[in-house]
């Protein structure tokens, strides 16, 4: 059978078998265009073999000059053909809309595209972590991301003087140290905070504070002065231990 699309007037010649008995939907190749195509008419049923008819007068044919001045009729102008463009593109039959919507299209991901953005950030924190321990140094690192580890020994040196024990007029004891920082190196040095820590006779440590220094840097052979103070230290406090925080010769 042959298909026109009623959008751009295209021709298409099928087989009826493709368009089948209950008809189906087919969309246009060439404009896209969908309808619905009614199923083949079917065959016409062969004509009836005439009844006989009962012979009658005998009439004779007519002279054959007797159309010659009669104009010919003119032969009538066939159909265009078909034109044979491009398969139809059959539509599945059922519930088919030719205008609903579709599913938002959706990009295919780029594993070689995430594995490379992902080495990047990796590279960027191996320098960003490079970087700080060329300016902190480990145990600074470490020091600032919480991580507990030993410093170096510092080359500065502890004098401490007499401790005073005073009794206020509250009837509170007053617990002063004081002392001195050097630097005998040939370098400026940084100053730690100071860890003061009593024990007893026996060499339990029964309290702690931390002193800060006035300044937290040393020029070379310099020395600083620093003391502190406590009120109602234990008792049984004996022997006073100066030490820099964090030093790991402790």
């Amino acid at each position: 059978m042959i298909l026109e699309c009623p959008e751009c007037r295209t021709r298409y010649l099928v087989a009826d078998r493709a368009i089948g008995a209950e008809g189906r939907t087919v969309r246009c190749a060439s404009c896209r265009h969908s309808w619905y195509q009614e199923p083949a008419a079917p065959a016409p049923l062969p004509p009836l073999a005439p009844a006989p008819i009962a012979p009658g007068p005998t009439i004779a044919p007519p002279p054959a000059d007797a159309f010659a001045d009669t104009a010919p009729v003119a032969d009538s102008v066939p159909p265009p053909p078909p034109v044979y463009a491009d398969p139809i593109v059959e539509e599945p039959a059922g519930d088919y809309d030719a205008f609903a919507n579709r599913p938002p299209f959706r990009a295919r991901r780029n594993p070689a595209r995430r594995w490379t953005l992902i080495a990047i950030l990796a590279g960027l924190m191996m320098l960003a972590v490079t970087g700080a321990i060329l300016w902190l140094g480990t145990p600074g690192l470490f020091a600032r991301v919480g991580i507990p580890i030993g410093a170096a020994e510092s080359p500065l040196r502890l004098k401490d003087k007499p401790i005073e024990r005073r009794e206020l007029e509250n009837g509170s004891e007053l617990f002063a140290v004081s002392g001195q920082v050097v630097n005998p190196s040939a370098d400026r040095q940084r100053v730690p905070d100071i860890l003061a820590e009593l024990r007893d006779a026996q060499g339990r440590l029964v309290f702690s504070w931390t002193i800060t220094p006035p300044q937290r840097t040393l020029a070379p052979g310099g020395s600083i002065d620093f003391n502190s103070a406590k009120l109602d230290v234990p008792a049984n406090s004996k022997r006073l231990e100066l030490s820099f925080a964090g030093d790991s010769a402790r």
